[in-house]
């Protein structure tokens, strides 16, 4: 048996390290999980209690077509429905186009570091990856257009950007799709859209209408905590969903999923309060980061990388057997940074204390 040549150049996706296992190797009771970008106060209630009364219907497939959900969703995006795709998570909205833009002989541009499965996914397809490096941390636009020619097909702009948390601003955005050839799908993954606090970031699902090679990303997974259910979903033109939809595989969202995120949707108090509590988190390691003067890039998400001159990875140890788990910059294209999801104020203020101690421990200030 042989599998594709080009699966033996790439390593499965390696996801933030699991509470449990930090408990039992360590021998923790309590263990602050500030890794995935996961959102600290959980979801709301009222998806909790729809996933309860969905209980007894376990044994009957979800509707393939999410009608409920899609339905509402497009109501408050301000949309047809059918222009919307639903994936199991938003990465296998990723995973769709790529299975349905992508093939040998094709090429796909993006930023580098950003979001790892645009690659990920490219190359399982045989596509040509083209990665253009940030500038300061931001997406390169120019570079990316000269990137672009008769064979490509896809451009990806994660925005906000993972792991930077920089955006690219209203004004950048349209400059770049007044240029880019018609041929070209504009990927703008906005996963961490409901975080963004920046007057100029751009306003996406209006431009649907004057752009037909214009798809977004979003998600359930980070501002309205449903990420243990796997449901994200892509916003394009109506004859760019059904000309995907042959690539998305049937009952890809699950009866609890679909519950939830349409109850989530009913509670937008709570994710104005998550949002609020995320700014003020960010003006914690903010702070903290000026006072040791400290290498940052203001963050649009609910994460934040921080450069701390050392190896990432002796930052993620250090923290680790103190029973808090952050992300290695090593493994996101950052050696010496460490990218932190942000928790709560109490969270927060454990993992800055850690932090203070071994700034001093490692004689850094």
């Amino acid at each position: 048996m042989k599998v594709k040549s080009q699966l033996l150049q790439l390593t499965p996706y390696k996801p933030g390290k699991p509470i449990e296992e930090v408990k039992k190797e360590y021998g923790f009771e309590k263990v602050i999980k500030l890794a995935s970008n996961e959102n600290p106060y959980g979801s709301s209630p009222k998806a909790k209690e729809a996933i309860l009364q969905s209980l007894n219907d376990l044994a009957i497939y979800p509707d393939g077509y999410s009608r409920a959900l899609r339905e509402k969703l497009a109501k408050h995006l301000g949309v047809n429905e059918t222009q919307i795709i639903f994936g199991n998570g938003s990465d296998e909205v990723v995973q769709i186009i790529c299975r349905a833009f992508l093939e040998a002989g094709t090429n796909t541009v993006m930023a580098t570091p950003t979001f790892p499965q645009y690659r990920h996914n490219a190359v399982i397809e045989n596509a040509e990856v083209r990665e253009i490096p940030l500038v300061h941390g931001n997406h390169d636009l120019e570079s990316m257009l000269q990137a672009i020619d008769e064979n490509t097909r896809v451009v990806w702009i994660c925005n906000p950007n993972n792991p930077t948390g920089t955006y690219v601003r209203e004004h950048e955005l349209l400059s770049f799709l007044e240029k880019v050839p018609k041929h070209v799908l504009v990927v703008v993954d906005e996963a961490y859209y409901e975080y963004v606090q920046a007057e100029d970031y751009p306003q996406t699902v209006p431009l649907l209408n004057e752009y037909d090679n214009l798809m977004i990303l979003r998600t359930f997974s980070k501002a309205y905590g449903l990420a243990a259910l796997r449901v994200g979903y892509g916003i394009a033109g109506e004859t760019l969903i059904r000309q995907m939809e042959p690539a998305r595989e049937p009952f890809n969202t699950s009866v609890l999923a679909q519950a939830a995120a349409l109850a989530a949707l009913d509670d937008q108090e709570f994710i104005k309060d998550c949002v609020e509590k995320n700014k003020r988190g960010l003006e914690q390691f903010y702070r903290f980061c000026d006072e040791h003067q400290l290498k940052y890039y203001y963050s649009e998400g609910n994460f934040i990388l921080i450069d701390f001159g050392i190896e990432g990875n002796e930052v993620f140890q250090y923290l680790l057997e103190r029973g808090i788990i952050v992300r290695s910059g090593n493994a996101l294209g950052f050696p010496t940074s460490v990218r932190i999801t942000i928790g709560t104020e109490v969270q927060n203020k454990e993992i800055l204390a850690a932090l203070t101690a071994m700034l001093k421990e490692k004689q850094l200030v």
